[in-house]
């Protein structure tokens, strides 16, 4: 009875395997530098699809991976041969987040010291997507499926350089330029307070999330591949979706661009822009187009993105609910904090900002009404007879 021919996937994977073990030349034994856990050490050996979303069974086993990681990349880290050998045998949501605190190690550095703490927003439109393209790299040299991981990579790739784009043209990428939220925080605490709050929450905490909420969905998809190798109709569909969300927020972002810069002109000119009144810049914000249904629509299609992406990442593991979501959900509570201080700042700087807060939803419309400004207060009108009365009465008290 003849054996059927191996699949080109199947052979791929023998290959690499095969090339990741050493021969030690005192035992004649195969070693690849760690505990062997499955063929390569990679990936998890997993028996359904649903275990491709079980924390203890496909992140749990590989830890040991993330401490053994620092020596081996200075046994075997002198040369291109050596570390593309190590990144190919070590699991690739460990060297993503091994990857997430260097980076936090190196933005504590840098913005300590440059005195400038905007380290992380300068990345944050493109470490994602380098989380995201890492595995699907990873899959190619590991000889698994990459299909799915592509597709993914591409709704992501558009997602930053959409948002790279507008973060450079609003000054981002300018020298010493700095979110003014970060100068607003430093005055109202001392000195050592703040240095802790960049050590735990600026510098490192905000890297390994940039990691979290990209890296654990696109790594439980790579899972998901070795059962369902080729793209479906449903990721498609969850690419589309995705697409649609970044048009929202490439709308939304252009609106306020479009506000902000007649805003400017009209401040230096004192002459109103074509296709602007006079109330809408002496106002101060934007509250038409998308923003008249919600007070940040461009936060809310960010949120979105990601926990779109955990839920591509449920479907292709056939579960409800998985660890991979904790980074989305974490960024819904940052984009929570963030917004509050932002909205906290505005309506000091605004007299109407509390009544738009009244009518329009922070991130969901709470109406489709659209904002509606309030009603301009009518003079009062004194009629002469009663100027003349106010004169008698002064009179009388004078005498």
């Amino acid at each position: 009875m003849t054996r059927e021919p191996p699949s080109r996937h199947q052979q791929n994977r023998l290959s690499a395997t095969r090339s990741l073990r050493r021969i030690d030349p005192a035992t004649g034994t195969a070693s690849s530098g760690y505990d062997i856990l499955t063929p390569g050490t990679m990936i998890p050996a997993i028996l359904s699809i649903e275990d491709c979303a079980d924390y203890s069974k496909t992140v749990q086993p590989f830890l040991p991976q993330l401490y053994a990681l620092p020596q081996l990349l200075m046994d075997n880290g002198a040369n291109l041969a050596g570390l593309r050998d190590i990144y190919v045998r070590t699991n690739p949501l460990v060297t993503g987040f091994s990857v997430s605190v260097l980076l936090g190690a190196i933005f504590l550095a840098v913005s300590e010291l440059n005195r400038n703490y905007s380290q992380v927003d300068r990345m944050w439109s493109i470490l994602p997507n380098l989380y995201v393209v890492h595995f699907a790299v990873w899959a190619r040299m590991a000889g698994l499926p990459y299909h799915r991981l592509d597709l993914v990579a591409i709704a992501t790739t558009i997602w930053s350089i959409r948002l790279t784009f507008n973060y450079w043209r609003k000054g981002g990428y300018n020298v010493g330029s700095e979110d003014y939220r970060w100068c607003i925080i430093m005055k109202q605490v001392p000195k050592p307070v703040f240095f802790i709050f960049n050590v735990t929450f600026i510098s490192f905490i905000q890297s390994i999330l940039l990691f979290a909420f990209s890296a654990a969905p696109a790594y439980n998809i790579l899972l998901s591949t070795r059962f369902e190798p080729e793209i479906t109709t449903a990721d498609w569909m969850y690419f589309y979706i995705e697409l649609g969300l970044i048009l929202s927020e490439w709308i939304s972002d252009g609106q306020q661009w479009d506000y902000h810069r007649a805003k400017h002109s009209y401040l230096k000119t004192a002459k109103v822009p074509k296709g602007w009144f006079q109330e809408e810049l002496d106002r101060g914000f934007l509250t038409s187009g998308m923003w008249a249904y919600s007070r940040h629509p461009n936060f809310f299609a960010e949120q979105a993105i990601w926990f779109v992406l955990y839920q591509w990442s449920c479907f292709a593991t056939n579960t409800l609910y998985s660890w991979a979501g904790a980074g989305s959900f974490a960024l819904f509570a940052l984009f929570q904090g963030s917004t509050w201080l932002t909205e906290l700042i505005s309506s000091g700087k605004y007299p109407e900002y509390q009544h738009y807060q009244k009518q329009v939803g922070m991130f969901l419309p709470t109406s489709f009404k659209g904002y509606k400004p309030p009603a301009p207060k009518e003079p009062k009108i004194i009629r002469t007879s009663e100027l003349a009365k106010r004169q008698e009465e002064k009179e009388k008290q004078k005498k």
